[in-house]
């Protein structure tokens, strides 16, 4: 697998520094984001950096298995440990030894296993099931998750004991949606990396409206829905393809707590699509793809302004109740031609 962290944003560059320093040390690591932003890619590139590299990595995935098999998949089990037990099995633990164990979404498993496990990592020891004697393990522990562990903490979902030995470093991913500037980095990546695969297509580009687009959106999917998008259009073709289908849906509960919403405090304003005749004789003239896309800026302009307006044009406050970054806020102001009709700065005086 290439781990190749692609980017030129503030978090994958600290991300860059912090795996080399990481990899040097191989301590116990958290990796944190949201799905589908990449965890796999950097536990990855910690493992090619270290000194283990070439040696064992394995991979448990915590969420897609019941308590009883992530047991026995994780410290393994002895011949008739339990109905079905033919033959001994070695766990997860014993075949890394000198390499690399990766824990995926480790905030999925349950108290009783998590106990289990902080005992094997505090003494680098673990019985198997059905077995009177422990087993030693040199194995780097990293796991990562998808979870808020600490929210986890206080719910009694996670160990507190076990989160201190799991975090001792923590590598957080921010969400592509706070990173706009890297789309073109990973567009451009992902498709010389596609067009191997899909029918030689060596010269195949998005276009710049797309791509701005792309810059926009708000990827609820991360890089693993960017990754599909691009799949469909080379396929398909951009011709095949229109991203009004990717509606960006604002949350009316994105509001500041000081900030909560009353009936004459909503994101939407009340007129936002109310069509007079003026402007119902250009639609009737444009095709459905045209009438989207108008609609749509309308949509984001109008809505942007009026929250803009309404938070005195304080830029990070009106990025927070729109729940997009304060960088795509600045890009989406600009690609509106959204003006300020008052003279406020940034603090809303």
């Amino acid at each position: 697998m290439d781990a190749e962290l692609i980017g030129v944003s503030q978090n994958i560059q600290v991300i860059r520094e912090l795996t080399d320093r990481v990899a040097e040390s191989e301590i116990n690591t958290l990796v944190s984001g949201e799905t589908g932003v990449g965890k796999d890619l950097v536990v990855h590139n910690l493992y090619q950096k270290s000194k283990r590299f070439g040696k064992p990595f394995v991979k448990v995935n915590c969420a897609a298995l019941p308590d009883t098999l992530l047991e026995s998949e994780m410290f393994g089990y002895e011949q008739g440990a339990f109905t079905g037990a033919q033959r001994k099995m070695r766990g997860k633990f014993e075949q890394t030894d000198g390499g690399v164990l990766f824990l995926d979404e480790i905030g999925d498993m349950s108290i009783s296993l998590q106990s289990k496990l902080l005992h094997a990592l505090q003494d680098g020891c673990f019985t198997p099931l059905g077995s009177e004697r422990s087993t030693k393990s040199d194995s780097w522990v990293i796991v990562a998750t998808n979870h808020n562990l600490r929210d986890d903490i206080q719910k009694g979902k996670f160990r507190a004991d076990l989160y201190h030995r799991v975090n001792i470093i923590e590598i957080p991913i921010e969400p592509l949606r706070n990173r706009p500037e890297d789309v073109p980095h990973l567009v451009d990546y992902y498709i010389k990396d596609y067009s191997k695969r899909f029918n030689g297509q060596d010269h195949f580009k998005i276009s710049p409206k797309n791509l701005n687009k792309m810059m926009s959106y708000h990827w609820p999917g991360n890089v693993r829905e960017l990754q599909n998008v691009l799949k469909r259009i080379m396929i398909l073709g951009e011709n095949e393809w229109d991203f009004n289908d990717m509606v960006v849906k604002i949350d009316n509960n994105s509001h500041d707590k000081e900030d909560q919403s009353t009936p004459t405090d909503s994101l939407i304003p009340d007129n936002l699509l109310n069509l007079n005749e003026t402007n119902a004789a250009h639609l009737k003239n444009l095709s459905l793809k045209e009438i989207n896309k108008q609609v749509l800026d309308k949509v984001e302009k109008e809505v942007i302004s009026y929250v803009l307006e309404k938070t005195r044009w304080n830029r990070r406050k009106a990025s927070q109740r729109l729940k997009i970054s304060y960088k795509t806020l600045l890009y989406k102001i600009k690609g509106l031609n959204i003006e300020q009709k008052d003279e406020l700065d940034d603090f809303g005086f």
